[in-house]
C-alpha cells in the first residue's frame, strides 16, 4: 500500500510540474514578438492535455513510477521519454492535419524547458520526500560480506533511490550472488518470492554493466543469454564518440580561451618558465604523442626533488604504490591549485582537436608506466586517452595505481555516450567543489 501511495504521489507531482512548464512556455512564447514569426494565440490546458498524457505514459512505460532508480539512470529514462514524446507529438499533429493549429516553436520551447527542469525538480522533490522514513523502502541485503557492506553504504549515501537497509522489516531483498552456489541462489530467490518480496540479484560478474546489455530469450528451452560486447571498439561508436568530442570541444572553445588567458598570466607571474608543459605519453595502439598541460613545477624541479627525497625517504615508497608524492616540493603555488582542481589538464583540448585524445577516456599514461600496466595494457591502449575519466570522478586521490587501471578497464568495457556525458558533468562538479574548498 505504501509503495503504491508513493508512486501515485510522484506521478501527481510530475503532472503538476508538466502543467507548470506549460504555463511557463505560454509566458515565454507570448513574449516573443518578432517579425517573421507568426503571431501566437495561447492554447488552453485542455487543448494541450494530450501532450502531458503522452509524456507521462512514456515515463510509466520506462517504469519511472514503479522502480526506484539512481538519479543518472532515471534522468536518462526521463530524457529518452521526452525526446520520444516530442517526435510523437509532431508526428500526430502532422498526420491529423492539425499542425497549423499548433505552434511548433511553442512545442519546442515546452519540451526544452521539460528537458532541463524535470531532472532538477525530481531531484528536489525526492530530497524532500525521502526525508520522511515512511516513504523509504526497507531492504534486506545478504550474501558476500564485502559486497553487502558496499551496498549498505550506497543505500545510506545515495538518498535519491529512497532505500534503507533493514534486516528485520523489509519488502525488498538484494542478494549478492558472489560466493554462493547456484542451488543456494535459486533457493533464496524462491524463498523470498514466496513471501511476495521483490528480489534483486547482484550478478557474480561485477565488471560488466548489464544495464547496457541485451537479454535474449530462448523460450523453447527457458534459457536467457546476456549479450556482452566491447562497444568502444565498434566503428560506429568510435565515429559517434569522435563527433561528440568535436562538438563539445568547439562549444567550450570560447570559454577555454578566456580561462587560458587568465591561467597563463597567473603562471607567468608565479614563477619563471614556459606556460605549457609538454611530455610524451602513451596513446592509442601504443603510439606515443606529445601531451599538453599547464606548467605546474619550477624550472629546476629535478634538483628540488632530489634534495627532498634524501630527507624524506618515505615518499619513495608512497610513489611506488600511488605514482605520486604526498607533498611534491617541485610544484609551484599556482601549480598546486591547478593540480587540485585538475585545471592543469585543460590544454589537452589541443590534443583532442588533433585527434590524439578524447574528452573522456583512460588517463594518458607516462612512458615509464607502460610495463606497470601489466595484462591490462593492450586493453587500455585500444582507445584514446581522455582529459577526464571515471577514475577522476571516483576519488582519484585515494586510489592506487591498480585501482585506477581497474576503473579504466571497466569504463572501456561498459562505454556509452551517456556515460561520457555523466562523467563530464561530474568532472565539472568535482572541479568547482575543489575551487570552493580553497
Amino acid at each position: 500500500m505504501k509503495k503504491h501511495l508513493l508512486n501515485i504521489f510522484i506521478l501527481l507531482l510530475d503532472i503538476l510540474l508538466l502543467i507548470g512548464i506549460f504555463y511557463l512556455a505560454i509566458f515565454l512564447r507570448t513574449s516573443i514578438k518578432t517579425s517573421g514569426i507568426a503571431e501566437f494565440s495561447p492554447y488552453t490546458l485542455n487543448e494541450f492535455a494530450f501532450v502531458v498524457f503522452i509524456i507521462v505514459a512514456l515515463m510509466y512505460y520506462e517504469k519511472i513510477y514503479t522502480l526506484q532508480y539512481d538519479f543518472w539512470q532515471e534522468t536518462k529514462k526521463i530524457l529518452k521519454s521526452l525526446i520520444l514524446a516530442y517526435f510523437i507529438v509532431l508526428a500526430l499533429l502532422t498526420l491529423t492535419k492539425t499542425s497549423f493549429g499548433y505552434s511548433r516553436l511553442f512545442i519546442s520551447i515546452y519540451f526544452l524547458f521539460a528537458v532541463f527542469l524535470m531532472p532538477i525538480a525530481k531531484r528536489f522533490e525526492k530530497r524532500i520526500i525521502y526525508k520522511f522514513p515512511f516513504f523509504k523502502k526497507k531492504v534486506l541485503v545478504m550474501g558476500d560480506n564485502n559486497q553487502v557492506e558496499v551496498l549498505k553504504k550506497e543505500l545510506r549515501d545515495n538518498w535519491y533511490i529512497g532505500m534503507e537497509s533493514d534486516d528485520k522489516e523489509y519488502d525488498t531483498v538484494i542478494i549478492s550472488s558472489q560466493g554462493m552456489s547456484v542451488e543456494e541462489v535459486n533457493h533464496k530467490i524462491t524463498k523470498y518470492l514466496e513471501a511476495n518480496t521483490a528480489v534483486y540479484i547482484v550478478p557474480y560478474v561485477t565488471n560488466i554493466n548489464f544495464a547496457n546489455s541485451n537479454i535474449m530469450e530462448y523460450s523453447n528451452i527457458r534459457y536467457s543469454t546476456i549479450q556482452v560486447e566491447n562497444k568502444l571498439l565498434l566503428k560506429i561508436n568510435i565515429w559517434i564518440k569522435n563527433l561528440f568530442d568535436l562538438f563539445v570541444t568547439l562549444m567550450i572553445m570560447p570559454f577555454f580561451l578566456l580561462i587560458h588567458a587568465v591561467i597563463s598570466l597567473a603562471i607567468i607571474l608565479d614563477s619563471k618558465g614556459a606556460v605549457f608543459f609538454k611530455q610524451d605519453r602513451l596513446g592509442k595502439d601504443d603510439n606515443n604523442f606529445v601531451c599538453y598541460k599547464y606548467r605546474t613545477m619550477y624550472k629546476n624541479a629535478d634538483d628540488i626533488l632530489k634534495n627532498y627525497l634524501k630527507s624524506n625517504p618515505d615518499e619513495v615508497k608512497y610513489y611506488e604504490e600511488y605514482h605520486k608524492y604526498k607533498n611534491d616540493p617541485r610544484v609551484t603555488k599556482i601549480g598546486r591549485l591547478l593540480r587540485t582542481t585538475s585545471m592543469d589538464e585543460l590544454p589537452q583540448i589541443i590534443n583532442v582537436l588533433k585527434g590524439e585524445m578524447s574528452l573522456v577516456g583512460p588517463r594518458p599514461y607516462m612512458l615509464n608506466e607502460s610495463d606497470k600496466l601489466g595484462e591490462d595494457k593492450n586493453f587500455i591502449l585500444k582507445v584514446k586517452p581522455g582529459i577526464t575519466g571515471l577514475w577522476q570522478v571516483s576519488g582519484r586521490n585515494n586510489l592506487t595505481f591498480k585501482q585506477r587501471n581497474e576503473l579504466e578497464v571497466w569504463y572501456i568495457k561498459n562505454w556509452s555516450l551517456w556515460a561520457d556525458f555523466v562523467i563530464l558533468i561530474k568532472t565539472v562538479k568535482v572541479v568547482f567543489s575543489k575551487i570552493g574548498a580553497k
